[in-house]
């Protein structure tokens, strides 16, 4: 049999681009006729039979459900010895660059949806063709807003340019998928939700609803938590396992991976987004996972030369068994590049092999990868940078802004703290950087500090340390997804008030299937330990007092107002004795500005145990 095979999109105009540049979606929305195209691409994608390989339901259920084979990949059943039978890599360090050839196939499938579409506009055609060579799949940038427009989440219908000229209301298929039919291998509740569903108002019911309401608040609530996680994980990630995967190791980086901080985004917006079993299916899906490929490409950036290593399968796949090892050339199935091999990671390094790229590196000279290197990092600072935080406090030397300068030599003007510039004069300013940029930085691989010609201070550095919950439990403990939540000041006696209450910090979630054919498997998997972080550095500030983050004030007032909940999919309490692997830890990491540094110099972190010890889910870590 032929494969469908995995190109990306085709055509479009580069604009100094590698290939055309897939768009945040609070921007994509604002254009008209990519937007028009894009509405009528997606509601074709969703009228295509089920039982087609191109449909949105058989490229949502590549992740996961009904777990058959997709396109010749591998066979009639999930391979033996796998204990997850969805083709998906999560937990492993597979799990970015999997879902790269994935988001472009569903890139590929609607700009083909759009190009058809295009070719019936009676009026101005050749535009449209033109609109639909470059439609690129929109991300959404969670990371600057939590709540993504209307037009994603509320907007029952939405206006667009009809084939006639006209503008037309049309349904809004961003809101969820129809399934026409529910599968039968959908597990309780799904089997009974006609249409996706977002934080259901009744998670177990077979008559949820989505909450819009609920769901905005709670995604306002994780705005903090999201950009301090996303920086961090740029700046002070510089390993492939501790970046790509939620597994336990951070690398010494005391940050979320990468794939915790998009357990994130699962789990508050909850319905089959908050199961990687059924998650595919919600066209928010390939919105969020647009944003962790883009963040891929940022990190690989000012990481140059690191990629994926060797590491377990955890738990196998449906064409990779679980006790299999797993690297850079393994087959990211089933992700066809030919009639007869498949993608592997070896092949993703660069995104304009898939034919599509962002805009942050529009202008910049690829072949150059310390130029890129240093333009990255600088927009990184500007778009995600905590700055306003840490100038709030005071450490052992003067305020400081964390917030770096340029290069010495660049030429460039130190970025403006976050929130001050929108997202073109971001890129205004790496484009301005990178011309400049002369050598690459002298750690290759390593954080981006400072450049080779340049001395180091003599003088002693401000330090300001980062202060950071760290969870640990073991991922498929309760057979279901969950959430370990933080706080700072009183707890709610109400779950379902936990999420917005001010004393709300964040949370690690663990995004687990609840299929229970599959769960009965989950005992193969019962000692993977999941990791994730919550930094506390803005709720400190915020709502502490303080005027010092020095572990000396610090400690005890987090000893004295730190707490933690464990909440359940339908957002109910789940009591401590049922998670026994829960074990949280508080750690301060000293980060130093010195003249001429990129991103803060982070030192080794130091676990402040006592803060939690003793507490049911505290550390067990002896105390001196």
């Amino acid at each position: 049999m032929s494969h469908f095979v995995i190109t990306g999109a085709n055509g479009g105009v580069l604009q100094g681009a590698a290939a055309p540049n897939r768009i945040e979606i609070n921007d994509f929305v604002k254009i008209q006729d990519q937007f028009s195209l894009y509405i009528q691409a997606l509601n074709a994608m969703f009228k295509t039979p089920q039982s087609s390989s191109t449909s949105h339901f058989s490229i949502g259920g590549i992740h996961g459900l009904p777990y058959i084979q997709w396109e010749g990949a591998g066979g009639t059943h999930p391979v033996k010895g796998s204990q997850w039978s969805g083709y998906c890599t999560h937990g492993s360090v597979l799990f970015p660059t999997w879902h790269r050839p994935y988001v472009a196939l569903y890139e590929q499938v609607l700009q083909q949806h759009a190009l058809d579409i295009a070719k019936t506009y009676q009026v101005d055609q050749q535009s449209w063709l033109t609109a639909a060579q470059n439609l690129r799949a929109p991300y959404w940038d969670w990371a600057t807003n939590t709540v993504p427009p209307p037009e994603v989440i509320s907007l029952e219908t939405v206006d667009i340019i009809t084939p006639d000229g006209n503008t037309t209301s049309v349904a809004n298929p961003l809101l969820g998928y129809t399934f026409n039919p529910i599968d039968r291998s959908f597990p309780s509740p799904y089997k009974y939700w006609q249409t996706t569903i977002r934080h259901p108002d009744d998670p177990r019911s077979p008559n949820a609803t989505t909450d819009v309401q609920a769901l905005t608040d709670d995604l306002s609530s994780i705005q903090d938590d999201i950009t301090s996680s996303t920086y961090s994980l740029l700046t002070r990630v510089h390993t492939w396992p501790a970046f790509s995967n939620h597994t336990r190791g951070d690398g010494g980086s005391a940050s979320n991976s990468l794939e915790a901080i998009h357990d994130e985004i699962h789990g508050i917006i909850g319905g089959q987004m908050g199961d990687p079993a059924v998650a595919g299916f919600d066209p928010v899906f390939f919105l969020h996972h647009a944003n962790v490929d883009r963040l891929l490409s940022l990190w690989a950036a000012v990481n140059p030369g690191v990629w994926v290593t060797r590491g377990p399968a955890e738990g196998g796949t449906f064409t990779i068994s679980g006790n299999a090892v797993i690297d850079n050339n393994t087959n990211l199935t089933p992700f066809w590049d030919s009639q007869t091999g498949f993608w592997a990671s070896s092949e993703t390094t660069t995104t304009a092999k898939l034919q599509y790229t962002y805009p942050e590196f529009n202008g910049l000279k690829l072949d150059n990868p310390g130029a890129v290197q240093v333009a990255i990092a600088n927009y990184i600072n500007q778009q995600y940078g905590g700055g306003s935080v840490f100038s709030s406090l005071r450490s052992t030397g003067p305020a400081i802004s964390l917030l770096a300068q340029p290069p010495a030599g660049s030429g460039a003007a130190a970025p403006a703290a976050q929130g001050t510039a929108p997202t073109s004069t971001a890129l205004s300013a790496v484009a301005s950087a990178a011309p400049a940029v002369v050598h690459p930085f002298a750690s290759r691989g390593g954080p981006p500090h400072k450049t080779e010609t340049e001395k180091r201070s003599t003088s002693a550095p401000n330090v300001v340390h980062d202060w950071v919950a760290r969870i640990h439990f073991k991922k498929y403990e309760l057979g279901e997804s969950f959430a370990v939540l933080i706080f700072l000041g009183e707890v709610p006696a109400d779950a379902s008030l936990w999420r917005t209450s001010p004393s709300f910090v964040g949370a690690h979630v663990a995004f687990v299937n609840s299929a229970a054919d599959q769960c009965a498997n989950c005992s193969e998997q019962a000692d993977i330990v999941a990791e994730g972080f919550v930094h506390l550095n803005t709720a400190i500030a915020k709502r502490s007092g303080l005027s010092s983050l020095d572990p000396s004030v610090v400690s005890p007032y987090l000893q004295e107002n730190l707490h933690w909940r464990i909440q359940s999919v339908d957002r109910s309490a789940v009591e401590g004795d049922r998670l026994p692997s829960l074990e949280i830890a508080v750690a301060a990491t000293p980060l130093t500005q010195e003249p001429g540094s990129v991103f803060p110099i982070a030192g080794e972190p130091h676990y402040h145990h006592h803060i939690t010890h003793g507490r049911q889910g505290g550390s067990r870590h002896a105390l001196a």
